[in-house]
């Protein structure tokens, strides 16, 4: 099965779990909350996609300074856009300069429309994404969200942003690429602040997405992420979906699950399981509780567990020992 196809059984699977009320598209209620100097959030709401949310599920964020206004995802919308936009416009007297999405995927750049007279900016990998992918992403939100999305047209970022050390306005910025959630994750640490934007890679209080992932190599970034943390480089995290918290919380969550997953989904091939017997075992207490569960843990094994039955099926096999 292809990712495509498995995606699309995901979300159909999705729809079927959202929520009753079918609210009419208008305000997003958007309330910047500043989380440290010169630094704000916008938060979405911590749930799967929906009409009731809007498809709003997304932290958004933005850094004022001298150089101007530094805008961090878009959301999943042209009115979301708009309305980002215009409350950024009531929080701070400086003017927005660049717009940053820090992956591919759709709630981080489908907003970008309304930004389209500034710099748009990503990761090479995660322009191309956006450019090949982002149709089929506007196409997926229309049918979830309904009126929300009237409007929209992706707009992929158009400007190149490559890793390293920047001064912006007195924030000493630093963007890191690391992968694993999807192929080119892009991170915002504020060495001014502690603060980092640690887009897709972390998630709080809500099953982690998986439409690209790699979870070995998600491991190994969330690590990475963990040593920032213990060394004091960053006090303050801002997960792209769920609470901004201090500390270690959606960091040692995201890996607690995705190393749950994956011994989950190897083990399940060795034994010969298929999907249907996979998506039946029972959920650990510990994961129940979060958010978009069962229904992103029924996209994660639908997309992802078929890589792990051919790699089972590559392995040689070991010939059953002879006696004497």
């Amino acid at each position: 099965m292809s990712w495509r196809k498995a995606w699309a059984l995901g979300w159909t699977v999705c729809a079927a779990w959202a929520q009753a009320a079918d609210l009419s598209a208008g305000d997003y209620q958007l309330q910047p909350r500043a989380i440290a100097a010169q630094t704000w959030v916008i938060e979405g709401a911590v749930e799967d996609f929906s009409r009731a949310n809007g498809c709003n599920i997304i932290n958004t964020g933005f850094i004022a300074s001298d150089a101007g206004v530094l805008v961090i995802n878009t959301g999943p919308s042209w009115l979301y856009g708009q309305q980002q936009r215009a409350a950024i416009a009531r929080t701070v007297p400086q003017k927005p300069s660049r717009v940053v999405a820090l992956n591919l995927h759709p709630d981080y750049f489908l907003g970008n429309q309304a930004w389209a007279d500034l710099p748009l900016q990503a990761l090479v990998g995660s322009m191309a994404g956006m450019q090949a992918e982002g149709k089929a992403y506007e196409d997926n939100l229309y049918r979830l969200c309904g009126d929300w999305m009237k409007g929209t047209e992706f707009t992929p970022a158009r400007q190149s942003l490559s890793p390293g050390r920047q001064d912006w306005g007195g924030h000493r910025l630093e963007w890191v690429r690391l992968e694993g959630h999807t192929g080119d994750d892009l991170l915002l640490i504020d060495h001014s602040t502690g603060v980092l934007f640690a887009g897709g890679l972390v998630f709080a209080d809500r099953v982690p997405t998986a439409p690209h992932a790699r979870l070995l190599p998600w491991m190994r970034s969330l690590r990475t992420v963990q040593g920032w943390i213990d060394q004091g480089l960053v006090r303050t995290v801002v997960p792209s979906h769920g609470p901004v918290h201090t500390g270690r919380k959606g960091v040692d969550q995201t890996l607690d699950w995705l190393q749950w997953l994956h011994e989950r989904l190897q083990n399940s091939a060795a034994q010969g399981l298929d999907l249907s017997e996979v998506l039946r075992l029972p959920i650990p207490p510990r994961f129940a509780a979060w958010a978009a569960m069962p229904a992103e843990y029924v996209r994660s094994v639908t997309y992802l567990f078929p890589h792990y039955e051919n790699e089972q099926l590559a392995r040689p096999s070991v010939p059953a020992a002879t006696g004497r």
